[in-house]
């Protein structure tokens, strides 16, 4: 029966189909298992999800392996289970394990395929620690070994990280030429299942961490298709319903992008992989937030700071949601002081101008916009270059220069309607329609607001909804916005500048900047004299 066990699994595991190779290969007799057939336990275990049987039988595997007198192949399975560990949140155990491996080649070639792999690690480290040009030298030499040994995992994880390490230096579009190389090599050659999953993964988040959509939106099907054809298979599933989630919450299907961070979440803690959690909890925030769930939004932030994932900047857009424009304006501070590389400044930028405009701080939003410009000029990537235009169209409209306004904001809306963001690109158009409102241009400026509005009630995202409908007010008189006739009402009802300012969650400078806009407009030197404005033209 045992022998059947065996050659059953072998089979199985030859055509991919885990469940069964786990299940054969499991109930073998452990005496009849080589150690090829302990690492093909180890692999399907792992493929399906069960960490403890793929630890055990790697251990064994290594141990047979030494009492054979291979330390090579001991040293493959060393660094195998350092992987294992390190992504299990055990980074020291991880070390050791890697620490073993180094041990065991120390006397053997350099060129061998071991030696590569032994580097992994090491350039990983330096991927994650901030060392780009460091992960660029180690991608280099793994490549090289792969490419010299016809080892196609080191060939495609050298082009991966390289692409990684480009892309964190800045040089976005030669990093992105890089994943597409990548992508080439995992498509037509024999690249293991793990670590095909892993690159995977590595290169679809790297075109999200520079708004990407185009290619992170086809590379995550392609991730699907292959998650597909391995029945069984619980890791990587995760990370497809997380970046599944970032393209919902991109085109503004709210709902599904929900629906896909409950089962990203389920699908780690099934894979053993809680640290990885933090992520799908922190894209559950940016979703609430967007919909209007401020307390939802405040928990998910929460839990994925308590995960390790940095809660910014969504957690300071939601603290301006909330009123907090201080806090806020505190937070996003911190980070432009703290955050050297391009890439999280790229994700910082732009919801800093928009904290620093409601903090009344057109300077400090003007610099940042301008680095943000400067930022999408050389990453080339369609989301970005329309952030940065509608953060220039906000720079412009605070400044008093609508005109240049129109033409910055009509660009970003073009660019997100190129790649389906809808909430974006209704977000532009509430821009638009001031800009053309201070240009005297009601009408157009109303037709813009009704299909913002239209536009934010389909997607469910309520703050926006609630916020055009009340810019939709009409027959306001001299030219009055919306805004201004709140803040003359409240003018009227005897209310001081403070008060004002605390009840419609503006800052003190901006309640006087409307004062001294609604006093022009009306023609009224006082505070008495615009209150009976209001109360003339029915406006408390």
């Amino acid at each position: 029966m045992s022998i059947d066990e065996l050659a059953a699994g072998q089979a199985a595991y030859a055509t991919q189909d885990w469940v069964s190779a786990h299940r054969h290969l499991s109930r073998a007799d452990r005496a009849s298992l080589g150690a090829e057939d302990l690492r093909a336990l180890s692999t399907a275990a792992y493929l399906v999800g069960d960490h403890a049987t793929a630890i055990g039988a790697l251990q064994e595997a290594h141990n047979a392996n030494l009492a054979a007198g291979d330390q090579r192949a001991g040293a493959r399975d060393a660094l195998g289970l350092a992987m294992f560990f390190a992504e299990r949140g055990e980074p020291a155990v991880g070390g050791g394990w890697a620490a073993r491996a180094a041990r065991l080649l120390e006397d053997q070639p350099e060129d061998l395929p071991e030696q590569g792999h032994l580097l992994v690690p090491e350039a990983f480290g330096a991927l994650v620690s901030g060392q780009p040009e460091v992960v660029l030298g180690l991608a280099e030499r793994i490549g090289e070994i792969g490419r010299a040994s016809g080892d196609d995992d080191l060939v495609g994880f050298s082009l991966t990280i390289s692409g990684q390490a480009l892309i964190g230096l800045g040089r976005v579009p030669e990093g992105l030429a890089r994943l597409d190389e990548a992508m080439v090599a995992l498509t037509t050659s024999a690249v293991t299942p793990i670590m095909a999953g892993h690159l995977y993964c590595a290169m679809v988040s790297g075109c999200q961490e520079v708004g990407d959509v185009g290619r992170m939106a086809d590379w995550t099907q392609t991730l699907e298709r292959w998650c597909a054809l391995q029945p069984g298979l619980v890791p990587f599933t995760g990370q497809c319903a997380v970046h599944r989630a970032q393209i919902h919450r991109v085109h503004g299907s709210f709902p599904q992008a929900l629906e896909e961070l409950t089962r990203a979440v389920e699908r780690y803690a099934a894979n053993g992989m809680e640290p990885a959690v933090a992520l799908a909890l922190y894209e559950r925030g940016e979703v609430l937030r967007t919909v209007g769930d401020l307390d939802g939004a405040d928990a998910a932030y929460a839990e994925a700071a308590a995960s390790g994932h940095d809660p910014q900047p969504g957690r300071s857009l939601l603290w301006l949601a909330q009123g907090r424009i201080a806090a806020a304006e505190g937070c996003i501070r911190r980070l432009l002081s703290e955050t050297p590389d391009p890439v999280t400044r790229s994700r910082t930028l732009g919801p800093a101008v928009e904290v620093l405009l409601a903090a009344d701080d057109l300077e400090a939003a003007a610099t940042a916009c301008t680095e943000l410009t400067d930022l999408a000029g050389t990453f080339g990537c369609v989301s970005l270059t329309a952030t940065a235009a509608y953060a220039a169209g906000q720079v412009s409209l605070a400044a008093g220069d609508p005109a240049s306004a129109l033409g910055q904001l009509r660009a970003a809306w073009k660019s997100w309607i190129g790649i389906g963001a809808r909430y974006d690109a209704a977000r532009a158009r509430v821009l638009l329609a001031e800009a053309l409102h201070a240009q005297g241009d009601e009408v157009t400026a109303q037709s813009e607001l009704s299909v913002a509005a239209r536009t934010f009630a389909e997607l469910g995202a309520e703050p926006a909804r609630r916020e055009v409908e009340r810019l939709l007010g009409t027959g306001l008189p001299d030219g009055l916005t919306a805004r201004e006739v709140e803040v003359l009402r409240l003018v009227a009802a005897g209310r001081s500048n403070p008060q004002i300012a605390q009840e419609l969650v503006l800052s003190e400078k901006t309640v006087a900047r409307h004062l001294s806009n609604i006093f022009g407009k009306i023609e009224v030197a006082s505070r008495t004299e615009a209150a009976a404005y209001a109360f003339v033209h029915q406006l408390t």
